[in-house]
């Protein structure tokens, strides 16, 4: 449930119902609007609970939320969040573009590909050093060596970047080193991880896993903000179907779907979406125009030598084109790059 406090509430109000509440043995998470403070509630229902709530000063209403996800759901919170990962914002006006190749391969790669996709356009770099394949013989990485040149490449060129954490016992060598911290599809329900990045406050980008119900993904969202970390961004990557013409399938449906269920701020992968570079460019502009708040797009200096992923990554040319593409659409649905 949540507790609605009147607009003006004082601060020892609120000490006072938070109070009570923890020694009634709940939860609390409070959402701090322009005019008003709503108090998130976690924790089973007890008798007599809802009264004392409504009795207390400063309070207004007490509203039971009735989605499982308390704390990621329009009930908690009705306007939309907004995550700031250093200068760039997500749910904001401007569509946030993150570009950069499937796995970190050397300083060389990393750095022309930076300077091109944040000349290009794109706001923030992607790179996994840390890279979960489907068989143990593909390349898995370079590990604590990838994330030294992902921060090299931030001073340098500067541009902040997002990466992939596999390992809840790596989360703070991560952590040290990205700006935003990505669970991949294969994690979104490795519950031991996404409680570790909850704990940290990282910004967090969350992939929806190979069959995950909306519901499902939303659930994941909760147990990283359930810890006490809010800067969640989800992103729709592309989901199992019997289709075999492409990777995967990329539900542009999920984009509004999750925009009235959450507030939370929602991208979409083509590049995984749907396997194919061919698709990439028109997946993407199709995503914009569902009301995706950015893209995440796979981008390598050759595509032919990439030791993950080529036959999905656009060369900087195909690059160049999409951004100038994208923009018409996002103007025409009230939008900006």
């Amino acid at each position: 449930m949540i507790v609605v406090m009147n607009p003006g509430a004082t601060e020892a109000q609120l000490e006072h119902v938070k109070k009570r509440l923890e020694e009634w043995g709940f939860g609390t998470h409070f959402s701090k609007g322009v005019e008003r403070t709503v108090i998130g509630v976690i924790g089973p229902k007890k008798a007599g609970i809802l009264e004392s709530l409504e009795a207390m000063a400063g309070g207004d209403k007490v509203i039971p939320v009735l989605q499982p996800f308390k704390l990621a759901s329009r009930e908690f919170k009705n306007e939309r969040t907004q995550v700031k990962v250093e200068d760039v914002v997500f749910g904001g006006s401007k569509i946030v573009i993150i570009a950069g190749p499937c796995a970190v391969e050397s300083e060389e790669q990393m750095f022309e590909t930076a300077r091109m996709v944040k000349k290009a356009g794109a706001s923030m770099l992607r790179g996994g050093a840390f890279k979960p394949r489907t068989s143990p013989y593909a390349f898995q990485g370079l590990e604590e060596t990838g994330l030294r040149i992902l921060a090299d490449v931030r001073r340098e060129v500067g541009i902040p970047f997002v990466t992939e954490v596999v390992n809840p016992r790596e989360v703070d060598l991560v952590a040290q080193y990205a700006d935003m911290l990505q669970i991949g599809a294969r994690n979104m329900q490795n519950f031991t991880l996404l409680k570790e990045v909850g704990k940290t406050d990282k910004p967090v980008l969350l992939k929806r896993g190979l069959a995950a119900t909306i519901e499902e993904w939303l659930m994941a969202a909760e147990y990283i903000l359930s810890e006490g970390n809010y800067r969640v961004v989800l992103c729709e990557r592309g989901i199992r179907t019997y289709e075999t013409s492409t990777r995967n399938t990329l539900d542009l449906s999920a984009i509004p779907s999750i925009q009235r269920l959450s507030h939370l701020p929602v991208l979409a992968d083509p590049s995984h979406g749907t396997g194919k570079r061919y698709l990439v460019a028109s997946l993407s502009k199709a995503a914009v125009a569902a009301g995706a708040d950015g893209l995440l797009i796979e981008v390598h200096p050759n595509p032919e030598t990439a030791l993950s992923d080529g036959p999905q990554s656009l060369n900087f040319t195909e690059f160049e084109t999409l951004i100038s593409q994208i923009g018409p659409v996002a103007n025409a649905v009230g939008r900006e790059i």
